[in-house]
């Protein structure tokens, strides 16, 4: 190995060491003094901006830890598993996986499933953008449903969770419900399925309806409609049908495959 590759490879080694107690004795064969201060100051600005990309990200979760804790959490997420693209933007997915594995968070176990709800929001801000095409509901009345899909909007994403994860990301970004009522509902051990989405360029999020987690998670799949709702007889679909329509959680329908027409009437 050359002497620069071997100076890359310390540098590399300084940043990302985990625990950090003898970091910087690794590269004293290739830095001077000056050189270490230098690589002290690569690992805070690397600390910092972990920092600054998970609080964007995890809002929610920043909040529930409170601000020494979580900067704990993302130092210690940086070292287990730094980032792979120069963009910090895409950096956190495997948060909630680290968060449920750490006994320091083990009394709080909701919280692995806030940041599920939290990487969906940030996710689906960045979906590709689609428009609703209006005219295609009408072939739910002219096709059967086990020849139909639907188009769900872009980011839509289900996440399902035996604690209030939904209550709390809302008590927390919309002030609604109250942090009494998510006390109670964490208390009473209500289990709750989050419905992610993104709407005229804004992520949105909502308790999913009873029968709805089964609906969405069969058309995420890719499954026709017909067998999306034999699987979820728990949902009332000419209920769900106009709010998901109204708010642009469902933007449209496609015929897969020809099917003879209802006859009208």
């Amino acid at each position: 190995m050359s002497r620069l590759a071997a100076q890359q490879q310390a540098l590399l080694d300084v940043l990302l060491a985990w625990p950090a107690d003898d970091a910087i004795e690794k590269i004293a064969t290739y830095a001077s003094s000056t050189g270490a201060r230098g690589l002290k100051a690569y690992k805070s600005n690397g600390h910092a901006n972990a920092q600054r990309a998970l609080q964007a990200a995890y809002p929610v979760l920043t909040q529930l830890l409170g601000a020494e804790s979580s900067s704990a959490l993302a130092r210690a997420f940086w070292h287990a598993s730094p980032p792979e693209k120069g963009d910090l933007a895409q950096w956190g997915a495997g948060l909630s996986e680290f968060v449920r594995a750490s006994q320091q968070l083990a009394e709080e176990p909701y919280l692995a499933d806030v940041a599920r709800v939290e990487w969906a929001l940030h996710v689906s801000a960045s979906a590709a953008n689609q428009t609703v095409d209006a005219a295609s509901f009408a072939l739910l009345m002219q096709h059967e449903p086990d020849q139909l899909h639907l188009r769900l909007a872009p980011g839509c994403a289900m996440v399902s969770s035996p604690w209030p994860v939904a209550s709390i990301v809302s008590a927390h970004l919309d002030n609604s419900p109250t942090f009494e009522e998510v006390g109670q509902r964490l208390r009473a051990g209500v289990a709750e399925d989050a419905v992610v989405w993104r709407a005229e360029l804004q992520p949105q999020m909502r308790a999913a309806q009873p029968g709805e987690a089964a609906l969405l998670s069969a058309l995420l799949a890719g499954h026709a409609l017909g067998a999306a709702l034999e699987g979820a007889p728990a949902l009332d679909f000419n209920a769900w049908l106009p709010l998901a329509v109204q708010s642009q959680l469902l933007l449209g329908v496609v015929v897969t495959r020809y099917a003879r027409r209802t006859p009208p009437g």
